[in-house]
């Protein structure tokens, strides 16, 4: 085994604190309270995302009738991606992060708040639907950056893959409750998904306020040491000496931007079709069961598979799945095949996860999942504003098609990358405290 440039061993938690070594690996996980709280939390906050971030879109086209407007707010959301994640990261790992995550919930209370106060008055508006939708989702980076990087700190490290398995299965299921129940709550009153978001996000933050454990490793205070930039270029620099992590973000930020499109193709597919909107329910709730299926299995999956198998069988079986959705709108059948793009992602970003924490000092642990959050999906908005585009002009099916083909390309693109035979292995999971090396 010879080293990896640029890999380091995973920090274990100081000694003497109250940290996540006193679960230890004998403990089962469902008994350590605080990891129960987060993730309860959490599962509630991913849950009001998700209804409504199909709320936004949803609403816009069967009022304006619009693509192109659809897309507006689509993007809107999606532009945090590419313009906060690396300033969030800089800060999640200066800040406390749980009192950040507080100030989050808090903010995306506020502004779904008055949309659902907007949408109950009557006083509906693409501008105003679009800035909530930034915020909201502004506020959902950091969020995000800081529970992950807490995760490490209150689970033991040998229940680390379990931990991120159970988060990836959080996430499916807000997506398979979450998708379905905006488009229902929707279609009973305009107002109703951004008043559930408040509710979830007001729960999710009353949890957080009950947890024991410190979310971070006892550091020294680096505000006001460094300016942002270099903060934000040390992460950086961490991530690019990692060649496996480089390759495998390009072709992680090219299925992402393809997804982004086919995620809005399927709402104009039901819409072109002529069926209700309550169809994009059946749909989205029948993905959601594969997605959940492979957050469930992808713990399991992940322990016997190498990550560039994953992502070249990923991104085959993608390429098949999407270019079968372009060949049919029967509801069940579309539902079918999405699910099936569900359980590929889902295993993927189980492994990618468990990958990316493990192998991450916790000092940098936001600015490094900041930086792959922005190489990797950062570009999503570009997805959105094309879709917007092509769907206006061919229409969802002729899109769907060029969907999947786009997909077979970065299949034989990732067959053929170097940099993704670099993969750097864990020969000490049982701890995770062991040297990152290659084989």
């Amino acid at each position: 085994m010879t080293h990896v440039e640029g890999a380091e061993a995973v920090d274990g938690p100081a000694d003497g604190s109250a940290t996540a070594a006193e679960a230890g690996p004998d403990r089962p996980l469902r008994h350590n309270r605080d990891f129960l709280l987060l993730w309860s939390g959490a599962s509630l906050s991913f849950l009001a995302a998700r209804v409504t971030a199909v709320a936004y879109p949803l609403i816009v086209l069967w009022h304006t009738g619009s693509p192109l407007a659809m897309s507006v707010v689509s993007t809107a959301a999606l532009l945090p991606l590419l313009l906060v994640q690396l300033p969030a990261g800089a800060l999640v790992d200066r800040w406390n992060r749980r009192r950040l995550m507080l100030v989050c919930e808090a903010g995306r209370l506020v502004a779904v708040g008055s949309v659902a106060l907007a949408l109950a008055a009557g006083r509906m508006t693409v501008a105003h639907l679009a800035a909530c939708a930034f915020v909201e989702a502004s506020l959902a980076v950091f969020y995000r950056l800081a529970e992950r990087g807490a995760v490490r700190n209150i689970v033991h490290p040998a229940h680390l893959p379990t931990a991120l398995a159970q988060n990836e299965a959080r996430g499916r299921a807000a997506g398979l409750l979450g998708q379905p129940g905006g488009v229902l709550l929707q279609s009973a009153a305009r107002w109703l998904p951004f008043g559930f978001g408040a509710l979830g996000y007001l729960v999710s933050a009353l949890s957080l306020l009950l947890i024991r454990k410190d979310f971070q490793q006892e550091r020294a205070d680096r505000t006001g040491r460094h300016r942002m930039a270099t903060e934000v270029a040390e992460g950086m620099r961490w991530l690019w000496r990692q060649r496996f992590l480089r390759a495998a973000l390009g072709y992680v930020a090219g299925t992402n931007v393809l997804f982004q499109m086919l995620a809005l193709a399927l709402i104009l597919r039901i819409k072109e079709a002529g069926l209700p909107s309550a169809t994009l329910a059946i749909v989205l709730g029948i993905g959601g069961v594969g997605g959940l299926c492979g957050a469930l299995a992808g713990g399991r999956i992940q322990r016997r598979m190498r990550q560039r198998t994953l992502l070249i069988g990923g991104a085959v079986a993608w390429a098949l799945l999407i270019g079968a959705m372009g060949l049919t709108s029967e509801p069940v059948a579309l539902g079918t095949l999405y699910a099936g793009t569900g359980f590929v992602g889902a295993v993927f970003n189980v492994g990618a996860s468990v990958y990316q924490v493990r192998t991450t000092p916790d000092a940098l642990q936001g600015r490094v999942a900041a930086t792959a959050g922005l190489l990797g999906s950062g570009t999503n908005a570009l997805g959105s504003v094309a879709a917007g585009m092509l769907l206006a002009a061919w229409g969802a099916e002729t899109t769907v098609r060029a969907i999947a083909a786009a997909m077979a390309v970065l299949a034989l693109l990732a067959i053929l990358a170097p940099d993704l035979k670099g993969e750097i292995t864990d020969d000490r999971t049982d701890t995770g405290t062991g040297s990152i090396t290659g084989g």
